[in-house]
């Protein structure tokens, strides 16, 4: 219960930002109509596959979560500022606690980001299939390394320098190297080395992969991501716990 009434409040203050609302709902939404707007533009006979809606639509759909990051690790931040976190640690609630309780109305928020970004792409070209909403969830579960992120930043930086990792350096590393922008395949090298070892074009493929009804293909981009996703909320609760236990001392 105490969970949940923290990520009531924390719900509260996610949506009392405006700029929030933009970058989680409809920044996603411009970058389709533009980029759609591009690949329209793109001559047959270029044979140029990119920006085609089958593949723009999971990468933007990964990219938008990327904001995630951002909005846990700026909450996070301000609440180690004021002193609304050292009255709460005086309660029975754990590290693990405030954990979730940041990432459950982020998680709600993705959901709504996907099935934004997916109906939307469904206007713009996407064949509308059942293998939609399992796609909306498998992008949310994906904005959850962001989140891990986010919160992992926030546990040991200011705001200011949440805002430089994870609003500018992480939404363009997770950009560039998913290949939503770029193609991988064609560049190769150690920049498409890079992107294999990272979690983000993994992310992208194991959307894509559920869009077309692939789960066997799915699973195997998808584990990489779980890995890191585990790794860096693990890492998240003991900074977390580590603060908690600095500030009561």
């Amino acid at each position: 219960m105490r969970i949940v009434l923290f990520a009531k409040r924390n719900t509260k203050e996610i949506l009392r930002d405006p700029t929030n609302l933009f970058f989680g709902l409809g920044f996603p939404l411009i970058l389709l109509v533009l980029l759609s707007v591009i690949n329209a533009s793109i001559p047959a006979e270029a044979n140029n596959t990119m920006f085609a809606i089958e593949n723009l639509a999971p990468g933007l759909a990964m990219f938008g979560t990327a904001f995630m990051a951002l909005f846990s690790g700026m909450l996070l931040s301000k609440d180690r500022t004021s002193s609304f976190l050292m009255r709460l640690f005086a309660s029975p609630m754990t590290s693990l606690d405030f954990i979730l309780g940041y990432t459950l109305p982020l998680f709600v928020m993705a959901l709504a980001q996907a099935a934004i970004t997916l109906f939307a792409s469904c206007i713009a070209g996407l064949e509308l299939t059942v293998n939609l909403l399992p796609a909306i969830l498998m992008t949310a579960l994906t904005s959850l390394l962001f989140v891990g992120f986010g919160l992992l930043f926030g546990s040991l930086m200011n705001e200011k320098a949440v805002g430089g990792i994870c609003g500018a350096l992480l939404t363009n590393v997770a950009g560039w190297l998913s290949g939503v922008f770029i193609p991988l395949d064609l560049i190769g090298g150690a920049f498409k080395k890079t992107a294999d070892i990272l979690p983000f074009y993994h992310g992208v493929q194991a959307i894509k992969a559920t869009l077309s009804g692939d789960f066997a293909q799915m699973m195997p981009h998808f584990s990489i991501v779980l890995v890191y996703m585990l790794v860096v909320f693990v890492l998240a609760v003991i900074a977390f716990q580590r603060k908690m236990n600095g500030d009561k001392v």
